[in-house]
């Protein structure tokens, strides 16, 4: 009977605080049952109990340590129909699938822009807001997005667990070695929509596409002139420091 009443309030409103009835004392978000509570409370805490037998790397639930296993176990078992290219996981096929598909599923409501990836929009967004809510622990430096803080952590610790099997160079994360690989087999999968121009890297084609839009999302902040690359931006501050990128702001030598 406890089983069926517990099951019955994931069909409740979410809205429906009487529904759920443990709340995280750290940020009052609410949940259907104690286990729910459990599991997010390890964000707030930092307990990572779960283990990778392979390299000792720990997470915070256990589903996240079955992902990192296919690191060690090279095991590629999601297959796209339309390249033959394998992954890992499901949810990186899915992600793949949108470069032959042209599916941008993720909307900005304020500039109608739209992205392949939930994590493309949520950098777009904190571009546009400048908010940066995840915080370094060690040094108090403040990021965008979690997956930068992460990939900033192990500044401090020293840590590349992802090895290349072709030259032998380690990388701290493994979307680093996919990036780096592709220097190896020449594969460019992100293509252009508009003019069928293709990159290695997503992040070049969000910078070309810019040649297409025309958004300039890096601004000056002494005169409000903005460009479409930030390597421009660094350019143009020359204007403002007679050439001295870095200035000192004590002494202004």
């Amino acid at each position: 009977m406890m089983a069926l009443i517990l099951h019955k309030r994931t069909h409740i409103a979410k809205d429906s605080v009487r529904e759920k009835p443990h709340e995280c004392q750290d940020c009052e978000k609410c949940f259907p049952q104690k286990t729910d509570l459990e599991k997010h409370q390890t964000r707030h805490n930092g307990e990572k109990p779960f283990q990778s037998e392979e390299c000792g790397k720990v997470f915070t639930r256990n589903p996240n340590v079955l992902k990192h296993q296919t690191v060690h176990t090279r095991e590629k078992p999601c297959k796209s129909n339309e390249c033959g290219k394998c992954f890992s996981q499901n949810s990186q096929l899915v992600r793949h699938e949108r470069v032959h598909t042209g599916e941008y599923p993720y909307k900005y409501q304020e500039c109608k822009k739209s992205f392949p990836q939930k994590t493309d929009l949520v950098k777009h967004q904190n571009q546009n807001t400048g908010e940066k809510p995840y915080k370094c622990q060690e040094c108090k430096r403040c990021f965008s997005q979690n997956s930068h803080l992460l990939r900033h952590k192990r500044v401090h610790i020293g840590e590349k667990t992802c090895k290349c099997q072709e030259c032998g160079k380690c990388f701290s994360q493994s979307s680093n070695l996919l990036m780096h690989q592709r220097v190896h087999t020449g594969e460019k999968p992100y293509k252009c929509k508009d003019c069928g121009n293709c990159f290695s890297q997503i992040s070049q084609l969000v910078r070309h596409e810019r040649v297409h839009t025309g958004e300039k999302v890096y601004k000056c902040k002494e005169c409000e002139k903005a460009f479409a690359q930030n390597s421009h931006l660094m350019n143009h501050y020359n204007v403002h420091t007679g050439g001295h990128v870095n200035k000192c702001p004590e002494c202004g030598k």
